[in-house]
């Protein structure tokens, strides 16, 4: 990735497990405490969704926390993978950037759902192919919110853009199995750095794939 973003220069490298991990974590030490609060909002807009069983038993509540997981959760995610590319990027970061997904309300709910979609009908054909579909995917909220596209538009780049890097990606997912599993033995005190650290390397892994896609300017 080098690409110029307010006189900042972001490191290139080539689209890599370890190569996004590292450049990640330097990353999320940049930008450690907006990072720690929207990974925080995160946790707690989860645990609001997992509402006790009593709650759940309840029809109105159960539509309600429905509603909620389908017009609130995937705004306030996509918004928070905005604020991660941000601060990967080079770009100065504000927490209130995890909102932004309200401004582009429609487009994200319908990607929200398109993704829902192809991924769990992916699913239907076994777990190898829901895995793989799911991998091709994964930049699409990116695409949404810094790119602006509608929902086809950022499913098809998608697609392009992990043409060729489906390994890479499914093998930084694997590792962030064991990167929660040991924020986990830390209780909440490692699992909020933990998931900073995973997100900060998706979005460099997002980053170095585009660059890489992009063809090489000759200067004469």
């Amino acid at each position: 990735m080098n690409t110029q973003n307010d006189g900042k220069q972001i490191a290139k490298f080539e689209p890599g497990v370890w190569a996004a991990l590292s450049y990640g974590w330097g990353s999320m030490k940049k930008n450690f405490l907006v990072f720690f609060l929207v990974v925080l909002v995160l946790m707690v807009l989860d645990a609001f969704l997992d509402a006790p069983t009593k709650m759940k038993d309840s029809t109105w509540a159960g539509l309600l926390l429905f509603a909620f997981w389908v017009l609130l959760k995937p705004v306030i995610e996509f918004g928070a993978d905005l604020v991660f590319l941000q601060g990967v990027r080079g770009d100065e970061v504000k927490v209130g950037t995890i909102f932004d997904g309200f401004n582009n309300f429609i487009n994200v709910i319908l990607t929200s759902l398109l993704l829902f979609g192809l991924i769990g009908i992916s699913f239907l054909f076994f777990i190898i192919p829901g895995i793989y579909v799911a991998c091709r995917l994964v930049f699409a909220s990116y695409l949404v919110m810094d790119e602006g596209l509608d929902p086809v538009a950022a499913v098809e780049d998608s697609w392009d853009i992990t043409r060729g890097h489906t390994w890479e990606i499914f093998c930084l997912g694997f590792v962030s199995l064991f990167i929660i599993i040991g924020g986990l033995l830390l209780l909440i005190v490692g699992l909020i750095p933990a998931v900073m650290w995973i997100k900060s390397a998706f979005a460099a892994l997002y980053l170095s794939c585009v660059d890489s896609n992009e063809p090489e300017t000759i200067t004469p």
